[in-house]
């Protein structure tokens, strides 16, 4: 079982797909809780040079609050990551399959909350 949904974009730069995967987030009732620039953090850090890199934390609270609510301790598994990434082929779109990343959690409510939440990030990686 593969950990994420991918979609590599050929037709837009990063920025552009960092602004389309956005507004796909919202339009599917996600927003970006937080944001981390890899590339800039390993450059500062380590003085590395990488490609571009940026991973999105994303959440919709009423299912954040549903799965809470049947499973108290899932916060440390959220947000929801989505990562934009640069590649020889395009900019990549990857998100965490929640079904993958939370089947260790033995939890029917849970479940069906997760299948909704892959469900609508499947979406939104279609959508960018």
């Amino acid at each position: 079982m593969s950990y994420t949904m991918d979609r590599t974009i050929t037709d837009a730069g990063f920025e552009e797909v960092d602004a389309r995967t956005r507004k796909a987030l919202m339009d599917a009732g996600f927003g970006v809780l937080t944001e981390i620039d890899v590339k800039a953090t390993m450059k500062k850090k380590l003085d590395k040079d990488m490609t571009d890199y940026r991973i999105l934390g994303a959440c919709n609270p009423a299912l954040a609050w549903e799965a809470i609510g049947h499973e108290p301790k899932l916060g440390t598994m959220l947000p929801c990551n989505v990562i934009l990434r640069s590649t020889d082929a395009g900019v990549e779109i990857s998100a965490v399959d929640p079904i993958a990343s939370m089947a260790a959690i033995d939890n029917e409510d849970l479940k069906k909350v997760v299948t909704r939440v892959r469900e609508m990030l499947d979406k939104v990686v279609a959508a960018v």
